[in-house]
Parts: structure tokens; C-alpha cells; sequence
């Protein structure tokens, strides 16, 4: 097994009220990340703010000797093709060897945040990840909400992850959203996925 740090100092850690880092910043903080060894930079959500363009402009220029800069966003929206998506096309106009693409895994975001079917959001994610894969992309998928997700709709929640497997995600993330699951119930969800979806 190995194991890759993957930092989202660059978007997440800039969401506190207070927080504001320039594109000087931001590439300042790359070059620290990418001497400590991490795998992996998400440098934003571009298309969300004319700095994260700009730091995306910036940061193809610096020879990195660890880090991979990852693109972060969302799946196309509902009833539309990923190559029809604005953010879709912001991500592959970050032109970063690497894309995060967020996903909802809980059927309750589903249904009261995108307000869709289970089978659209279920689309959404593979054509998203299938759409970028086809541009040589290394595609991460995000499973936003996953833990909450899981204890709702067990079966849909692996639904959503066979979904990103089939569009071609070459890594998967579980994500402890709002970080309100037990360690025990992270090994139970972990270890259901795994047995699920050996290799």
C-alpha cells in the first residue's frame, strides 16, 4: 500500500473568514509543500475567482520536483454533457495534469441540493470523470458527504462509487464531510469499500 498526501492547504484552507492568500502566496506555499515531498496540491477551484486563474497560470511554470497541482470542481450539472459544462471546461482550461472532481454520494444532497434523480447524479459523475479521463487527465474523485451517505443508503452510496470507477477515477477519496464519524465507523465504511471494489 502506499500512501500520498494530498493538500488542499490552497483552496480549503482559504475558506476561514480572515484568510486571503495572493498568487505570490499561493506559489510560496507550493514550493513549501513540494520540498516537504506531498503527492498532491489542490491549487483551487478555478473559474470560482480571478486569482485561482491566475495562480494556475503561474504555477505551470515552476519546475516542481514532488507535487502534482490538482484542479479542484464539481461534476457537470444536471441534464447537461460534461463538455457542454462551464465548469467542466474551467477545469480543463486550468490545464493541471491532475483534476478533483467533487461528487455527491449522499442521497439526501441528491435530491435536496441538486434536486435530481439518483440515476442523474449517478450519470453526472461517470460522464464527468469519463469526459475528463478522455483528455489524459488523472482524474480524483471526491466523495463529498460519503460517510453520511453511507449510513443513510448503503447500496446507493457504493452505487456512487462504481459510478466513479467506471468513468475512470484513478483515485478515490472518502471524505468525512462534516467530520462526524467515529473511527470505528470509518473502518466499517472503509472496509465495506475495499471489500466491494478489491484492488
Amino acid at each position: 500500500m502506499q500512501v500520498a498526501i494530498y493538500d488542499t492547504t490552497l483552496r480549503d484552507g482559504t475558506q476561514r473568514e480572515g484568510i486571503s492568500l495572493s498568487v505570490a502566496d499561493k506559489l510560496r506555499v507550493t514550493e513549501l509543500l513540494d520540498n516537504l515531498g506531498v503527492a498532491y496540491i489542490e491549487g483551487g477551484w478555478p473559474g470560482s475567482n480571478p486569482k485561482d486563474a491566475a495562480y494556475f497560470e503561474a504555477v505551470r511554470d515552476k519546475a516542481l520536483k514532488h507535487a502534482r497541482i490538482a484542479a479542484f470542481g464539481a461534476t457537470c450539472r444536471k441534464d447537461t454533457r460534461p463538455e457542454d459544462d462551464p465548469n467542466i471546461a474551467a477545469l480543463v482550461d486550468a490545464h493541471t495534469p491532475v483534476v478533483t472532481v467533487v461528487g455527491k454520494t449522499s442521497m439526501l444532497h441528491v435530491t435536496e441540493v441538486l434536486q435530481t434523480t439518483p440515476e442523474e447524479n449517478l450519470r453526472m459523475i461517470r460522464d464527468s470523470l469519463r469526459y475528463l479521463k478522455s483528455l489524459g487527465k488523472e482524474v480524483i474523485y471526491d466523495a463529498e458527504h460519503f460517510f453520511d451517505g453511507v449510513k443513510l443508503d448503503l447500496e446507493y452510496a457504493m452505487d456512487t462509487i462504481r459510478a466513479a470507477l467506471d468513468g475512470g477515477a484513478d483515485i478515490v477519496v472518502l471524505c468525512d464531510t462534516n467530520g462526524g464519524s467515529l473511527p470505528w465507523e470509518v473502518v466499517r465504511y472503509v472496509s465495506a469499500v475495499r471489500e466491494a471494489f478489491p484492488g
